[in-house]
């Protein structure tokens, strides 16, 4: 089932969206904190934001650009500012389709049904991992926090997921080595000690000190 998620200051328009689009076998969840969206947007993890221009605190174009930092999730913009310079702008921020105000429900939901198919049918699902503020997206293998993006190599980036996706467990040294040479037999472990010194001094440089905890004769957790 795909998530939605409704960012919409305009509370009897927001519950409509969300009650219309439900009946059509999706799942949404409407924004109510408009000073920090982002928070929301990493904790739900939707498939697709409909977002407003016009919001308290800050507009859709900042929360655009926002998500657009750590994800490249479909974005619709719903507004009635539809003049072609505020069209246009939506879709330069990183929008992927614009819908005016005043909208019909069931054409808003098919727009919103067509733009799902484009997207995941082939690429499947977005997903994100978090964890202290770093968010590692799956669907493209990057690392970002504080809104920066963090340079990963392939092995940095399996090494993160693996983690991660175990936060608080201690993940053994011969599992990771499967995960990243798919054998734990004829590879120097000096060589897996080697990749988590360069990853840890990666993450430091980032302001993510001690984000990576070494259990000694056990493995490694991300605590």
């Amino acid at each position: 089932m795909h998530k939605i998620l409704i960012v919409e200051d305009d509370s009897i328009i927001a519950k409509a969206i969300r009650n219309h689009i439900e009946t059509w076998g999706c799942e949404a969840a409407c924004a109510e904190d408009f000073k920090d969206v982002l928070p929301l947007f990493v904790h739900y993890d939707p498939q697709l934001v409909l977002l407003d221009i016009s919001l308290p605190f800050y507009n859709g174009y900042h929360w655009c650009n926002e998500i657009r930092k750590i994800s490249k999730v479909p974005i619709i913009f719903i507004s009635s500012t539809s003049d072609n310079m505020n069209i246009v702008m939506a879709m330069n921020m990183g929008g992927d389709d614009f819908i005016a105000k005043p909208f019909d429900l069931d054409v808003l939901t098919a727009k919103v049904q067509a733009l799902l198919r484009r997207t995941y049918d082939f690429s499947g699902q977005s997903h994100l991992l978090v964890h202290h503020g770093a968010i590692l997206n799956m669907n493209d293998a990057t690392l970002t926090y504080n809104g920066e993006k963090i340079d990963l190599t392939k092995n940095d980036y399996k090494i993160l997921q693996l983690l991660m996706e175990n936060k608080g467990k201690t993940v053994s040294r011969d599992t990771i080595m499967l995960r990243l040479w798919e054998t734990n037999s004829f590879v120097d472990e000096n060589t897996l000690t080697v990749n988590m010194t360069r990853l840890r001094k990666k993450l430091e440089t980032a302001g993510l000190s001690d984000f990576i905890t070494t259990k000694k004769g056990l493995g490694y957790l991300v605590p």
